[in-house]
């Protein structure tokens, strides 16, 4: 089911940069109209560059080459005052950057014996109680969680249990992360497991497997009770899971939709609509989607246990606009609408989703 025709709506790509190198991630900055773009040049080291959004154009501020492709990066464990990145890179490196002063890490280190895929933070930027902690998913098989404020040991380590075989992990994000004390991590792999780590606990609060192999998860906020988790997959699903309530065998409600035939690479929910998230796709397309929570969001199975009920979901709009798969995507925290992605056909793009306070 789709909006109504008046009412959709629209993705304009507002401004269109070409790379000279292979773009993994890209950011907006905190309070600004600054992007950042990060991954790896031809001759095999990283790239970082700093863009500003002037009207119709991305005006290049600085380039800064680092020894490692960087694959991922984060503000959210940072303040707003200082703004530092989180990034991990393909030798496992965890490093954190002020921007202003980028030619040493303000901390390092080396967290992973392989590429760092994914990497979240919270706690920073004012968002989520408790400390700024970063998380970081690894090939190595590793979830690590660590703060900052501590140098070389993390504060929990997800790693395979014994005769367990290794999984690549794709996918990290933070939740439930409503006061001082909770906390969970949602880590996706490349068998289709999803794993839930409560850090309250340091125990595995819930697992599922979604047959695919898991590219990208996502709660709807990170600093409130746990409401709701999108995953994302090789095979052009994704997944909505209810977790407001979790069922003692059944687990938590979900809601599964194919988009597309190819993967989709990531989701990203609207900051300013926490029902409303962004889909990107291995075909280089963007499904826009709202979620639509059912009449009752819990009913009673036949023992009298609580168990979720899931909604539904609808297309509101999508677009195709590379040839390429669009890896990474970020919505503006600030200005509602605004978007950033980056393709692998080394070209970033500033999109305006207009209309988006009318649905």
């Amino acid at each position: 089911s789709s909006a109504p025709g008046l009412e959709r709506p629209q993705v304009v790509s507002h401004v269109q940069q070409s790379l000279s190198y292979t773009v993994f991630d890209c950011k907006w900055v905190p309070r600004s109209a600054r992007l950042l773009c990060l991954g790896s040049a031809a001759r095999g080291t990283g790239v970082v560059q700093l863009y500003e959004l002037r009207a119709a154009r991305l005006e290049l501020l600085r380039e800064i080459e680092k020894p490692k492709p960087i694959k991922c990066g984060t503000f959210g464990a940072t303040s707003l005052q200082q703004r530092f990145l989180a990034t991990g890179d393909f030798d496992g490196n965890l490093n954190i950057w002020n921007l202003e002063a980028p030619e040493i890490p303000v901390y390092s280190v080396k967290g992973h014996k392989e590429i760092i895929n994914s990497i979240d933070g919270v706690g920073g930027l004012g968002i989520g109680e408790g400390a700024p902690e970063i998380v970081t998913g690894s090939r190595d098989g590793t979830v690590k969680v660590w703060d900052p404020r501590q140098k070389e040991t993390p504060v929990a380590n997800m790693e395979p249990v014994q005769g367990e075989s290794k999984r690549d992990c794709w996918t990290v994000a933070f939740g439930n992360a409503y006061n001082q004390e909770e906390r969970v991590v949602c880590a996706g792999y490349d068998n289709g497991d999803i794993k839930l780590f409560d850090l309250k606990t340091m125990s595995l609060r819930w697992e599922t497997n979604i047959k695919n192999g898991v590219c990208s998860v996502e709660f709807d906020r990170k600093d409130i009770n746990m409401n709701k988790l999108v995953a994302t997959s090789l095979e052009g699903k994704f997944h909505v899971f209810d977790m407001r309530t979790q069922h003692p065998t059944k687990g938590f409600a979900s809601v599964s939709e194919k988009a597309q035939k190819s993967t989709i690479w990531q989701v990203r929910h609207l900051p300013q609509n926490r029902d409303i998230f962004m889909t990107s796709g291995g075909s280089g397309s963007l499904h826009l989607w709202k979620y639509e929570y059912p009449a009752q969001r819990t009913k009673k199975d036949s023992e009298g246990a609580e168990m979720g009920v899931a909604g539904s979901v609808s297309l509101l709009q999508n677009v195709t606009l590379s040839t390429q798969p669009i890896s990474s995507l970020d919505w503006s925290p600030d200005k509602k609408g605004l978007c950033v992605c980056g393709a692998f056909d080394q070209t970033v793009r500033v999109l305006i989703v207009t209309k988006l306070n009318k649905i």
